[in-house]
């Protein structure tokens, strides 16, 4: 789902960090990749795993706190690893995976770039739980995944990255995100 566009200066903004990455301007259309305006509207949902307070929009604050309830009652811990990022954050991501010697079409497979992450809207989450490193496919085998994957739809959660999705993104067991 593809977020409104506010003007054509966030656009702009856009094509300039792609280009600055060496990111192709097609890239959106090449990868049927939808593009995402930054949400404006925040709240705070506390801190994630390593002591960063994270932001959602209102309403996906308000699911947020329902799925971690509904969880726990369930004897499930969900820990938050990312929640909303800026444009610059997305891009100080590919920014430091290019200087650590990261080809950009190896990043590109796990990470959208600046414009195209989900995490712009302000609706998605990177969860783990206790015991799985973050950000790890193994996230799959864990009692949280197979709640997630049996309840998170009831509080208008999906995962966007499954295995072999339209995107050509790596997949993401970890990244769930509101549907509008």
């Amino acid at each position: 789902m593809s977020a409104t566009r506010t003007d054509d200066s966030y656009d702009a903004r856009v094509a300039q960090i792609l280009a600055e990455l060496g990111i192709p301007a097609a890239y959106g259309v090449d990868r049927h990749m939808p593009s995402y305006a930054e949400a404006r509207d925040l709240v705070s949902v506390g801190m994630d795993i390593y002591g960063r307070d994270r932001q959602l929009t209102p309403h996906a604050a308000g699911r947020w706190t329902e799925l971690r309830v509904a969880a726990h009652r369930d004897g499930i811990a969900l820990l938050l690893v990312s929640a909303f990022r800026s444009l610059e954050y997305q891009r100080k991501i590919f920014e430091r995976k290019i200087r650590a010697g990261e080809s950009l079409e190896h990043i590109l497979k796990v990470n959208a770039p600046p414009g195209y992450s989900e995490h712009h809207t302000g609706r998605a989450v990177d969860l783990t739980t206790p015991g799985c490193p973050p950000l790890a496919e193994e996230f799959e085998t864990s009692a949280a995944f197979a709640w997630l994957v049996r309840h998170a739809h009831r509080l208008g959660f999906a995962m966007t990255y499954p295995r072999e999705n339209r995107f050509g993104i790596a997949y993401e067991p970890w990244h769930w995100a509101v549907q509008e």
